[in-house]
């Protein structure tokens, strides 16, 4: 009799029996389980391995983004160029404290009719179109020696304005350099977020060949399988909209980095958080290093300044002037009695002299413009005031957070090893009969939302981090010191 025919004679619940207790290759090849970790060493799962669903890419380290978006990124660019600026501002003669010397050339012609009448004469003396030309040149030095010492006050200024201009281009590249770092590490969450992803979907096809493995022996129904099936599509769905987040995360770090928003790489670093950081120190570290404060400390010595040439301007000022000329006038249209000859003259030599100048009253307006150079101090001073509690609320906040997600990084750091071997368990269950595939979906989802929620925390965890170190002034100096 054939095996087919056997089986049909049998009953269901012996079918089911033998079920239990025959080999589960004779039924069905069997699925490849996630590896079981011991819990005695517990070893955390590598987030930068590559996921199969992301083509091959072009390596890339943080440290490399770094260094390109230092070189590249358009706004510390732009910051740099205008601190070129500034230092090419800073100069004596822009303060005022140079001799200036000007040279002047001026050669006119003229063409006049000229009617000359006497009284010693009957007729009038007549040219038409007389010629005549007149060259004069000079050059003309002068040289403030006292304003009020207005032109010391000045270069003061300018090179305050120039330590601004550095601490601004400083800010500019530590805030980049943290948006760059932040991005990165977005690039690496979402990538791991794809393997957690394809770990799922392994699940997902086991839990399919197990099922249809039931089915083909008659000891589930074929609805079981249509549930995996769309259960498994669903998880396909997310990794879908999971590759598109990679692809914008992507995009946007290649924007930062002033390059092809196109390029593909594949991160190579992890989320490593650090655990050392202090709060006392980091506070302390930004009230002496951060270069807002410190450019908000600079802009009221600038506002100091813009007062002190107010009251300059109240003096009086005095400087040296010399000069060397020439003068030279050809007139073809003058009259020697009635006959018409050419005059010439030429004058030339060196003159030198003192200018004062003394204020004497101006309609009020230097008591204004010292009233609104007070007001612009004080103003200067409560900004100061402000960027100090903002940078503190800031600290305040990153710490609080930094705190909050290193407690939940070590609750869900343990938790990951104990959803990981749930679904182990619930997948063998559900190979001997033992499960529900309801059951068995909820462990699935319970370890990809553990995954996913681990993920999440240590970037957050390292966001915090991020914002400590560059409020302190501190990230751009470490990564210097790693390169």
């Amino acid at each position: 009799m054939p095996v087919s025919q056997l089986i049909s004679l049998m009953p269901r619940s012996f079918l089911f029996a033998l079920l239990l207790a025959a080999p589960l290759p004779l039924l069905a090849q069997r699925p490849v389980l996630p590896a079981r970790t011991p819990a005695t060493q517990p070893q955390s799962k590598p987030q930068t391995e590559k996921p199969e669903t992301v083509a091959p890419a072009p390596a890339l380290t943080l440290a490399e983004a770094i260094r390109m978006g230092i070189e590249n990124n358009y706004n510390i660019r732009l910051s740099r160029q205008d601190e070129r600026i500034a230092e090419n501002n800073v100069t004596r003669g822009n303060a005022g404290q140079l001799p200036v010397v000007n040279g002047n050339f001026t050669r006119t012609f003229n063409r006049n009719n000229v009617r000359q009448e006497s009284s010693s004469r009957p007729e009038p003396s007549i040219a038409n179109g007389a010629k005549s030309n007149q060259l004069n040149g000079n050059v003309a030095a002068t040289w403030t020696i006292f304003d009020g010492f207005g032109m010391f006050i000045a270069y003061d200024r300018l090179q305050a304005l120039e330590q601004s201009q550095q601490q601004l281009t400083r800010a500019t590249v530590e805030e980049n350099v943290a948006s760059i770092t932040d991005a990165y590490f977005v690039v690496v969450r979402e990538s791991g977020k794809i393997k957690s992803i394809e770990e799922a979907l392994k699940i997902g096809q086991a839990r399919i060949d197990l099922t249809q493995a039931r089915v083909d022996v008659g000891v589930a129904a074929k609805v079981e399988v249509l549930t995996a099936r769309v259960d498994y599509n669903a998880d396909r769905s997310i990794l879908i909209q999971q590759q598109e987040a990679l692809q914008t995360a992507k995009i946007n770090l290649n924007n930062l980095l002033g390059r092809n928003p196109n390029l593909n790489f594949q991160p190579q670093d992890s989320i490593v958080v650090a655990q050392d950081l202090n709060r006392d120190a980091v506070l302390a570290q930004i009230r002496q290093s951060n270069p807002r404060l410190q450019q908000a400390r600079t802009n009221t010595e600038v506002a100091t300044y813009d007062r002190k040439l107010v009251r300059a301007s109240r003096f009086p000022q005095i400087g040296l002037t010399s000069g060397y000329g020439l003068n030279r006038n050809i007139n073809g249209a003058a009259f020697f009695g009635n006959q018409l000859v050419t005059n010439t003259g030429r004058t030339y030599g060196l003159n030198y002299g003192v200018v004062a100048s003394v204020p004497i009253f101006d309609g009020f307006n230097r008591n204004r413009l010292e009233q609104n150079a007070r007001i612009a101090e004080e103003q200067s001073q409560l900004q100061l005031d402000q960027t100090q509690l903002q940078l503190d609320t800031e600290a305040e906040q990153a710490w609080a957070q930094y705190q909050n997600r290193l407690q939940l990084l070590e609750l869900e750091e343990a938790n990951i090893l104990l959803a990981r071997e749930n679904v182990a368990i619930a997948l063998e269950r559900y190979r001997l009969g033992l499960l529900t595939p309801l059951d068995l979906r909820v462990a699935q989802r319970t370890q990809l939302d553990a995954e996913v929620r681990l993920l999440d925390i240590r970037y957050q965890a390292k966001q915090a981090e991020i914002v400590l170190r560059r409020l302190s002034s501190g990230l751009v100096q470490e990564t210097a010191a790693t390169n």
